[in-house]
């Protein structure tokens, strides 16, 4: 089965085929950082992170472009309004850049929070200022545009005459004029829908750039055009972001990629949808706005403690992209079992062996017995030739990219893999025989659980962490039993601990201060 992905813009699901076979181009819309990201932007930006890994997962190279909008977002979606960057300032009594630089930093300690691969290019708005002014020179060019008193406006009217200006969100321009007809400060566009390409700065706006219309600074909508172009092409395959881009952002890309290059970008748009808290909208006014890092913390009224990254993370996953998704303590309590079930399996499968031998026992193995845990059962069979379970294995592997080939339905996928983790404990708890499962059932378990949680979802195994805390302290102990040792003069005891240690891998070093400290072989 080939992947299918819902396009927003044809409104059905599409068989994906690359412009260039075997890349990919995905651009998708980053953050505004002029504050922290919210909950709804970190879901977006973890499910494109699993729509990113799995492209590469199913043998893509994929260039994956991430902008930061450092400039120009204004508060009003038809670009008019506060600039966000320079009233946060305000509040903050700082320079516009050094909030930008604040937030920015923030916002990546946030993705590596919650494993996210880092885009190939995260290009800037106040970067692409050049690329900005010649798209809109392109468009003043082609007719799309006009200039009024220093302020450059899109003519979405007259782009409408030749092409459809709602092709994305299904939007009627008659309505949205209608709509837009009596909001204030529309008297120097030609048209109320009409939105900004660039602003005229007053004397007071610190963001602000010379242009051939004087100084000012670029409209929101524009820069993702500009830098999709730039480094993706004039079309390339995929785009992506929130719901709530859709309209007007999103369709003003469209309009305006079509008017300077004759090509409206993206071949696939993917939107991501919205976040609930215990049914309501998430928002400050009701106090159930909840920042990412809040959640790991536990440091908010509505959460009965903190939760890892790994689990707000695998919540997501356990609802489809598109889907609209309530969170609440329940949830995210489940999701904290159903993630542990999957990572004590991948611990235990990890230690399953086939043939037994008179062999010493690995380092992972030793490590293991002194962090506590027990070695795992090691089966026998008399060859390697497929058996029932394994088929049933194969199955179910298959099922598992059946289903993130159907729209990345990373949901259906889970519960694939909590069928073969129920077969993991089987394994473990010997209801399941050893002659009934070869090699090559182990193998198939073994690699498609480190696929799909790790290589293609980015979990994070909790568990492990735990395992290193253990392992630590039981070595902590045995240091301690060497200084004791030591101290006695019993250097028989002190050499046979260093001794052993170091046969399980575990180096120790004397340190000139009396202490001792520990790193693997």
């Amino acid at each position: 089965m080939s992947l299918k992905i819902y396009n927003t813009l044809s409104r059905q699901k599409e068989e994906f085929k690359s412009i260039i076979p075997n890349h990919v181009g995905l651009y998708v819309c980053g953050p505004t950082v002029y504050s922290e990201p919210h909950v709804g932007n970190l879901r977006t930006f973890c499910s494109f992170d699993m729509i990113y890994r799995y492209l590469i997962f199913l043998g893509y190279k994929v260039r994956y472009v991430r902008n930061i909008t450092d400039a120009g977002h204004l508060t009003n979606e038809r670009g008019e309004g506060v600039n966000r960057m320079e009233s946060q300032a305000k509040l903050e009594s700082l320079e516009p850049m050094e909030i930008v630089q604040k937030y920015t930093v923030s916002f990546h300690r946030i993705m590596d929070a919650f494993n996210t691969i880092p885009p190939t290019i995260e290009p800037t708005a106040t970067g692409h200022i050049v690329e900005q002014i010649e798209m809109i020179e392109t468009l003043l060019k082609n007719g799309f545009a006009y200039e009024v008193d220093g302020s450059v406006y899109f003519d979405v009217k007259k782009y409408n005459d030749q092409h459809n200006y709602g092709v994305l969100s299904g939007r009627n321009i008659d309505e949205l004029m209608a709509g837009y007809r009596d909001l204030d400060g529309q008297e120097e566009k030609r048209n109320s829908i009409d939105f900004a390409l660039w602003k005229k700065a007053s004397p007071e706006h610190i963001m602000q750039w010379n242009s051939p219309w004087g100084k000012g600074f670029p409209g929101w909508h524009l820069e993702c055009s500009a830098m999709s172009t730039k480094y993706l092409g004039e079309t390339f395959d995929i785009h992506g972001g929130g719901m709530d881009l859709k309209f007007p952002h999103h369709e003003c890309e469209i309009a305006q990629n079509t008017g300077s290059c004759k090509q409206g970008g993206a071949k696939y748009w993917l939107h991501t949808n919205m976040l609930n808290f215990n049914g309501q909208k998430m928002s400050k006014s009701l106090g159930n706005s909840i920042l990412p890092m809040e959640f790991v913390s536990g440091n908010h009224p509505l959460l009965d403690k903190g939760y890892a990254p790994s689990v707000l993370k695998f919540l997501f996953l356990q609802s489809h992209y598109s889907s609209e998704l309530d969170i609440n303590v329940k949830g995210l309590q489940d999701a904290e079992k159903g993630l542990k079930r999957l990572m004590e399996a991948v611990d235990l499968i990890k230690n399953f062996q086939l043939n037994p031998t008179d062999r010493k026992p690995t380092l992972d193995e030793l490590i293991g017995e002194l962090s506590g845990f027990k070695l795992g059962h090691r089966y026998n069979t008399e060859d390697n030739k497929e058996t029932d379970l394994d088929r049933k294995i194969r199955l179910i592997v298959d099922a598992c990219k059946k289903c993130m080939d159907d729209d990345f339905n990373t949901a259906k996928t889970i519960g694939n893999l909590f069928e073969l983790a129920t077969i993991v404990n089987s394994l473990k708890g010997g209801q399941i025989k050893p002659e009934e499962i070869s090699s090559i059932g182990l193998d198939l378990l073994k690699n498609t659980l480190q696929n799909y949680l790790f290589d293609v979802f980015g979990l994070r195994n909790e568990n492990a962490a735990v395992s290193n805390n253990k392992l630590d302290e039981a070595v902590q102990v045995l240091i301690s039993l060497r200084k004791d040792a030591k101290a006695k003069k019993d250097f028989v005891t002190s050499d046979k601990i260093r001794n052993e240690l170091s046969i399980a891998g575990i180096n120790l070093k004397d340190e000139k201060d009396g202490e001792m400290s520990w790193s693997l072989a």
